[in-house]
């Protein structure tokens, strides 16, 4: 089964909920009910399933839940992708270390 997500034809709300989908088949694959995901995420329960309902929670919220699910290292990917035009983009970004975003005009 396919379970990678195309962010470009969803919503963030999209995304959110299949996130929260994700997290409910793995929390079942444990054999773990909401109650006790939340207590292993220390997070109200109430949280929890408005977060497995509607795919709304902090970015702390479900960083504590995939710490409980044992998925914590697959933040480590979030934004590590960077994009180039061309060969010399790569290179060039390669030898420079930025510490500032661009100013927007």
């Amino acid at each position: 089964m396919n379970t990678t997500i195309d962010i470009f034809s969803q919503s963030p709300d999209d995304y959110a909920r299949k996130i929260a989908q994700q997290v409910k088949k793995r929390r079942l694959e444990m054999r773990l009910t909401q109650a006790g995901l939340a207590k292993r995420a220390d997070i109200p329960l109430a949280t929890y399933r408005h977060f497995e309902r509607m795919g709304k929670i902090s970015l702390q919220g479900l960083l504590q839940i995939a710490f409980a699910l044992n998925c914590l290292d697959d933040f480590n990917q979030l934004f590590a992708r960077q994009q180039w035009n061309t060969l010399n983009e790569m290179l060039q970004q390669q030898q420079t270390s930025y510490k500032r975003g661009k100013k927007s005009t």
